[in-house]
């Protein structure tokens, strides 16, 4: 189960191209898996700024916590308050209504730089 259409990175998030500047952020199927029931989940602000690899919030589950870190960098434009309320929603809809936050891009061609989807597979058959 991983969408062709993403790109991803080592640390399991997927990245998805909402418009030539701006992408929305998620979690793998593969992490959420592995993390087992989420319960928590602590988000950016709107507007905070990162550069690729820092820490930008976590996720909590019945077996641990795992920070997330932003996959490029850019500016948090939106972060989806519905995960904030359901957490599980990450469990049920990863790629979907699970996404976490849509950042603004500030360098498009970073995105070149982060793992398609059979590379991405690559490593997770390998974990």
């Amino acid at each position: 189960m991983i969408p062709g259409e993403l790109k991803y990175t080592a640390e399991h998030e997927w990245v998805r191209s909402d418009s030539p500047d701006t992408v929305s952020v998620g979690i793998t199927h593969y992490a959420q898996e592995s993390l087992g029931d989420i319960v928590f989940v602590s988000l950016p602000k709107e507007g905070a700024t990162f550069s690729a690899g820092d820490v930008c919030g976590e996720v909590e589950s019945t077996k641990s916590v795992s920070e997330l870190f932003a996959p490029i960098d850019g500016e948090v434009i939106e972060v989806n308050g519905s995960v904030d309320a359901n957490p599980e929603l990450i469990n049920s809809a990863p790629y979907g209504d699970g996404w976490l936050m849509k950042v603004r891009v500030d360098d498009p061609a970073q995105l070149d730089g982060l793992l398609s989807a059979s590379d991405y597979e690559g490593l997770t058959r390998g974990a």
